[in-house]
């Protein structure tokens, strides 16, 4: 008869299985109900915030199931496979095809489907390929933030700002193209400089990995084709709001069933990502009782009212600073109420600001969250250091030269 573990013990094992970055989400959870409690953010404001968020939480809880069992059944190991093989075992190939794959993806699918999506192709990459697994990872989040500025579907806070300056789809990429092309050229001379060379990758050449057979071609077609309803569902218009959330939870709800029926040993506690759960629930907490006291205000002594490249220049570093401070999209939204109504170039500079900023911390994006979330699941080790130091070299180049091309174009 196996031995049951007191229930003391029990939580002793949990709470040191927990990281750093774990008890900074539970810690912002607790600072906001503790707003909540003492009443510095009033219960109806926090039951709004909270209501504005169930449709993202339902994203993010179905999407994440969705990947890790697609992740499983081993379609994720045949992109990355494909992707080895198509490389040669040359570097420089490789390089290209994971820039303009993820490039691609946050174009047309959005930077939080990079970051669910391809960050387990990338990882199962480097893994078949026996080759070290954090030039593909940085890669990827790098990507998913820095390729976000060219389609409003690309990302949320562009869907914001086309509502804003009132401009359609290709109107919107019109505008957007040239610092797009320009912030993608910068995230790949850096991403080649501290990830890629010869020096920090480790081996000359890689050995494309032989093929491997699907262990159950059942569960492979069944996830692969949740995937593409999920994707098919975006492509349709699908991009936000709860029916977001019902895609995400149709495709889930496909997998979920093809693995009870097929392999049920799957179905485990660790599929929830209660992390990033409590972590995206505390953050919409504290940033309305920012709001509520000085952040609004702030915004606008930082932004200022010049719609010139000094105005620009501000609004992006502020945007991208207030982003990895608190997280992307309430830094733009404060920032777009801090921008006067007739200044578009400036607000644009803003969303340069804080789509290719939040490269700094682990919370400066969604999308970032999400991509930590499968470097945990994947034991890839992130050297906090390098990836601040660099993170913050390419947030400053590339704010810049996508605000100076930005104006240059205009």
């Amino acid at each position: 008869m196996t031995a049951v573990a007191p229930p003391s013990q029990t939580i002793r094992r949990a709470l040191s299985a927990l990281g750093v970055l774990d008890w900074i989400r539970i810690g912002l959870l607790l600072l906001g109900l503790v707003f909540v409690a003492t009443g510095l953010l009033p219960s109806a404001d926090a039951r709004a915030s909270l209501e504005r968020i169930a449709p993202l939480l339902l994203f993010l809880f179905s999407v994440i199931v969705l990947a890790e069992l697609t992740k499983e059944a081993g379609v994720f190991d045949a992109i990355a496979q494909g992707m080895a093989r198509l490389g040669r075992g040359a570097y420089p190939v490789l390089f290209v095809l994971c820039v303009a794959f993820a490039a691609t993806t946050t174009v047309f699918l959005n930077l939080d489907t990079t970051a669910v999506l391809l960050t387990p192709v990338m990882l199962a990459l480097a893994a078949r390929a026996r080759i070290a697994a954090l030039p593909l990872a940085m890669t990827t989040v790098w990507l998913a933030n820095t390729a976000s500025l060219l389609l409003p579907v690309s990302n949320l806070t562009n869907l914001l700002a086309a509502d804003r300056v009132a401009l359609e789809t290709p109107e919107f990429a019109a505008r957007m193209w040239a610092p797009q092309l320009t912030v993608l050229a910068v995230t790949m001379a850096l991403l080649w400089v501290f990830f890629w060379r010869r020096g920090m990758r480790g081996a000359e050449r890689y050995e494309p990995p032989p093929p491997v057979p699907v262990r159950d071609r059942a569960l492979f077609l069944s996830t692969a084709g949740a995937c593409v309803l999920f994707i098919g569902s975006i492509l349709a218009g699908v991009h936000t709001g709860i029916a977001l959330g019902l895609a995400a939870t149709a495709a889930a709800a496909v997998a979920v069933v093809a693995f009870a029926v097929r392999d049920r040993s799957a179905l485990r506690p660790s599929l929830i990502p209660w992390q990033l759960m409590v972590f995206v629930t505390g953050l919409f907490l504290v940033e309305p009782t920012l709001e509520r006291y000085g952040l609004d205000e702030a915004m606008r002594g930082l932004v200022g009212a010049d719609d010139g490249l000094g105005g620009a220049l501000r609004a992006a570093f502020a945007g991208g600073g207030l982003s990895n401070v608190i997280n992307n999209l309430p830094a733009y939204v404060a920032g777009e109420s801090a921008v006067p109504v007739a200044n578009h170039d400036q607000l644009l500079a803003l969303l340069i600001g804080t789509n290719v900023g939040p490269v700094i911390t682990p919370w400066g994006s969604l999308a970032t969250l999400l991509w930590f979330e499968w470097c945990r699941r994947w034991d890839v080790r992130v050297p906090m250091v390098k990836f601040l130091a660099t993170g913050a070299l390419l947030a400053v180049a590339g704010c810049a030269a996508g605000v100076v091309v930005l104006l240059l174009t205009g």
